[in-house]
């Protein structure tokens, strides 16, 4: 039979199940009952594979919790902000794109996102804009491309 692992008392096998119960974040918890069931005598791999975590990082978990404490289960994830996406166009060309948007789009029709892609496209000279960032820019310049007219125009 393989060896328990050690865990660090920072907190009580009763303190541990009191985590794991009452934590409203399913990361968390599973991590609280991971560290439970340990504590409780269980070996690192048994109670992994009960809270459904891969054995690897199971022993991460347990290596942080006895370095840092409690405070290392949190989960950061949440924590962490996706980077802005950058501006494909200058302010200047975003005026551009304003003026052109009170008009028909290029084929004569309704602007469309992957109209506005095409248009971004060709005035940075960029080989492909995805028609999501046209979207993306229709709704950044409050245009309702359901009506043609800006929402500005709608108050």
């Amino acid at each position: 039979m393989p060896p328990k692992a050690h865990l660090e008392p920072h907190l009580t096998l009763e303190d541990l199940k009191v985590r794991y119960r009452q934590t409203r974040d399913t990361t968390e918890a599973r991590r609280w009952h991971l560290l439970h069931l340990v504590a409780g005598g269980w070996t690192i791999k048994q109670a992994a594979d009960v809270v459904g975590l891969n054995y690897d990082y199971a022993k991460e978990i347990i290596r942080r919790y006895n370095r840092e404490g409690p405070s290392s289960i949190k989960n950061r994830s949440r924590e962490r902000q996706p980077p802005m996406a950058k501006s494909l166009l200058t302010s200047g060309q975003q005026q551009e794109l304003m003026q052109a948007l009170q008009g028909p789009a290029p084929d004569g029709g309704s602007w469309s996102g992957p109209k506005v892609a095409e248009w971004i496209a060709h005035k940075t000279g960029r080989p492909h804009v995805w028609p999501q960032r046209g979207w993306d820019y229709l709704k950044r310049l409050g245009v309702n491309w359901r009506k043609q007219t800006t929402m500005n125009d709608e108050d």
